[in-house]
């Protein structure tokens, strides 16, 4: 299973979402998923259908955002239960830390219960809100998390491609 789940938000990227997914698959991002819930649906499709083509070449993969079987997005220990029991395939747990990108999810859980939860159920769990540097992965992987889920750092990043290949080696 991957370490690093990549997700994508068109609105915070500093350049077409294509070019930002483009360069961090070349950074070694390897499962993205697709958000952008708000575009039409055939400029959706289209945008799925060219993520598919860069993942597909590196034997990478695509989820929907609404794909519930796929993962859960997780915010507490109840969602991480209804996850498992649902057996989808990982769940992600927010927010760990502060976060730009969707401060409205209120405060941040932090590596403790990170630690508390990622350990009660039976699925991959990674840490989403906030990590957006290596330390930070570090700490997650070491509280026990699967991996963790990015979105505003590297939508936002100068160099999609080098900030991916710092969080992987973390």
């Amino acid at each position: 299973m991957t370490r690093l789940i990549l997700f994508t938000d068109r609105l915070q990227a500093h350049r077409p979402l294509d070019e930002v997914v483009n360069r961090a698959i070349d950074g070694g991002a390897r499962l993205v998923v697709l958000g952008e819930q708000d575009l039409p649906a055939p400029q959706r499709q289209d945008l799925a259908d060219r993520l598919r083509v860069m993942l597909d070449g590196v034997k990478g993969r695509l989820v929907l955002a609404e794909d519930t079987t796929a993962f859960r997005k997780c915010h507490n220990l109840g969602d991480l239960v209804a996850a498992a029991e649902a057996e989808v395939g990982f769940a992600t747990l927010s927010p760990i830390y502060p976060t730009r990108s969707k401060p409205g999810y209120g405060p941040p859980l932090g590596l403790a219960a990170l630690g508390r939860m990622a350990q009660v159920v039976p699925l991959p769990v990674y840490a989403l809100g906030g990590v957006d540097s290596p330390q930070r992965v570090r700490d997650c992987l070491d509280e026990g998390a699967t991996g963790v889920a990015v979105m505003g750092a590297v939508m936002r990043a100068e160099d999609p491609a080098r900030f991916v290949k710092e969080l992987m080696t973390a």
